[in-house]
């Protein structure tokens, strides 16, 4: 008979490796008692990995969108309200110029409140959000308007031209008095409409793009999610109070003032008309957002159940697994602790 001998460092050496097997198993056990998924997706699910990885990819895609979707919301409801405020801003000038053109207010006010619509567009169309101009088209990052209240600007300065080569004077000369009112139409037709409702105002006006934001809401759709400052309604806008801010004045002959004045009331009506079309359609785009945004909610929620499904560990029987866990270990190092005790002096004595 063969005699082996088997020393304690041995058998402590031993349970020094399994402790530390243990160890690890309990922080897998953890990890997955708090995630209350598999540890190791790919040990856990073997050749249905792919599926685990492609549903995640899907999920993280759609909370993109939904991430992006809500910048989209913001800039629209925040172009909203600029549309609401011009469109209010629109009728109460037409007010104003309604109540001068039957001569029961002094054209001063009728120009002053024109100067204030000019001063309110430049500001609300200029409106920038985290480094990007709302109403610039594509062209985020440059200003899109010019200011016509600015003497120096390109687009004051055009329509200052426009008026000495038609005239010949000013608007503040002495001549303007004797202006005819078929006159001041022709001026209005043929040099200030082209400058607004032409090619003039990408040349003085705007720097604008036609070409409006468009951005993907949903993996297979798009919307346009940006106005652009270059729209009619803000065209007409402009060229209605333009006119009058510029040509109302007490050296205007009355007939001139009085054209001036009924070709603003006639624009700011449309002016009334296009922003409403404006809002509605704007409104169309933020409750299609919403739309696409609880159709992703629904398919992310779908995904994370089928995730839970494939992926997903027994709460009671991985709460269990670390109890059993941690008891063992704590057996483990109460019979390495006895072993490192044992010595032959001890076993002798």
């Amino acid at each position: 008979m063969k005699v082996s001998f088997v020393s304690s460092q041995a058998i402590s050496q031993a349970l020094r490796y399994q402790t530390n097997r243990l160890q690890n198993d309990l922080v897998i056990a953890k990890k997955e008692l708090t995630t209350m998924t598999v540890a190791d997706k790919g040990l856990a699910l073997g050749a249905r990995t792919g599926i685990s990885v492609s549903m995640h990819r899907e999920i993280d895609r759609l909370e993109g969108l939904k991430d992006s979707n809500q910048l989209a919301a913001s800039r629209l409801s925040q172009t909203q309200l600029i549309l609401q405020q011009l469109n209010k801003e629109a009728s109460e000038l037409t007010a104003t110029l309604t109540t001068a053109i039957s001569g029961a207010s002094d054209p001063s006010i009728a120009k002053k409140a024109a100067e204030g619509v000019l001063s309110m567009m430049s500001s609300v169309l200029n409106t920038n959000v985290g480094g990007v101009y709302l109403f610039a088209g594509i062209n985020t990052d440059v200003k899109p308007m010019n200011d016509f209240l600015d003497p120096a600007s390109s687009n004051r300065q055009a329509f200052e031209d426009a008026f000495q080569t038609h005239f010949g004077f000013t608007p503040n000369a002495p001549q303007a008095a004797d202006i005819a009112a078929a006159d001041m139409t022709d001026f209005l037709q043929t040099m200030v409409e082209p400058q607004f409702l032409g090619t003039g105002w990408n040349d003085v006006w705007s720097s604008a793009t036609d070409q409006q934001i468009v951005s993907r809401i949903t993996l297979t759709e798009t919307a346009q999610t940006s106005v652009s400052a270059n729209i009619p309604g803000f065209r007409k806008l402009a060229m209605a109070a333009s006119t009058v801010a510029a040509l109302i004045s007490s050296d205007m002959s009355s007939a001139a003032s009085r054209v001036v004045l009924e070709r603003a009331i006639d624009l700011l009506g449309e002016v009334v008309n296009d922003l409403a079309n404006q809002e509605s359609a704007t409104g169309i785009t933020e409750t299609r957002i919403d739309k696409a945004n609880d159709r992703m909610s629904m398919q992310i929620d779908l995904f994370s159940r089928s995730l839970i499904d494939l992926e997903g560990v027994d709460e009671f029987a991985a709460s269990t697994k670390v109890t059993g866990l941690i008891a063992q270990i704590e057996l483990s190092y109460s019979l390495t602790g006895r072993i490192q005790q044992m010595s032959l002096l001890k076993y002798i004595s």
